[in-house]
């Protein structure tokens, strides 16, 4: 694992020396010239590194034994509660969550107002 990260921090520093980005990018910064052996490199990679995943799915929405909500958001089991955020997502998706977790509370909130308009 250390080696695949190793290789894409190199990777990552070599494609900012290129032609095409030149106008853009300044000096190295981090992890700097200086970091050079693979022991530098680790150090760095366990100081700096972060993972960027977006955790869901923990109170999946769906119709399945496993899920926690249904598709309008209120939980099973539970009267009066719904859960609006990315937690619903029964899968990650391929980028940032914060657009789709606003949508839900957007949606989650026509919904609320039409089951109050309904009752």
């Amino acid at each position: 694992m250390l080696q695949a990260l190793i290789y894409g921090a190199r990777l990552s520093c070599k494609i900012a020396t290129q032609p095409a980005p030149k106008p853009f990018v300044g000096e190295e910064v981090l992890p700097g010239p200086e970091c050079q052996s693979d022991e530098q490199m680790i150090s760095e990679i366990r100081m700096r590194g972060v993972s960027n995943l977006h955790p869901v799915g923990t109170c999946r929405m769906g119709h399945e034994v496993d899920a926690v909500v249904d598709p309008r958001l209120r939980v099973y089991g539970v009267q009066g509660l719904r859960v609006a955020d990315a937690s619903i997502m029964p899968q990650v998706p391929g980028g940032d969550t914060i657009a789709p977790s606003i949508m839900i509370g957007e949606k989650c909130a026509a919904m609320v107002l039409e089951d109050a308009v309904a009752a």
